[in-house]
């Protein structure tokens, strides 16, 4: 099973521990700060789609959990209100795909974060932009 790795908050590390589609889709959590998460995958035979290519929604759920986490390191609960993806090169089994964002807007309650996908070449795979919105609690 996937770990959680350095350096992350303790209210990263316990929203990965609740986070059963993450952790079931092989997504592991690099790094999570306020504002900045890394998450890894290496695409498994079955998330390759009848193209053999990863399915999209799979880059597009590792580039979520990286803004979920992103969002959420500090302790206050965020959520997604909308999100938008471009495949630029595909991703295939046995790739090593990282997502890697940065929030670039916060301003009250809703951000704007960037998050990009690259595979073990460092060849971007897809440019994910997503919108959350903070809703208060932990």
């Amino acid at each position: 099973m996937p770990t959680v790795g350095e350096p992350i908050s303790d209210d990263a590390r316990a929203m990965y521990a609740d986070d059963l589609a993450s952790r079931t889709l092989g997504i592991e959590v690099v790094v999570a700060d306020p504002g900045r998460a890394v998450t890894t995958m290496t695409v498994r035979e079955d998330q390759c789609n009848g193209l053999g290519v990863c399915h999209g929604g799979l880059i597009f759920t590792l580039a979520d959990t990286a803004m979920a986490f992103a969002t959420n390191a500090g302790g206050d609960r965020a959520f997604a209100t909308n999100a938008e993806i471009d495949f630029v090169n595909p991703a295939r089994a046995g790739d090593r795909l990282t997502a890697e964002c940065v929030r670039i807007v916060e301003r009250g309650r809703a951000g704007v974060s960037d998050v990009t996908v690259r595979n073990q070449d460092d060849v971007i795979v897809a440019v994910f932009r997503g919108r959350t919105l903070a809703t208060g609690g932990r």
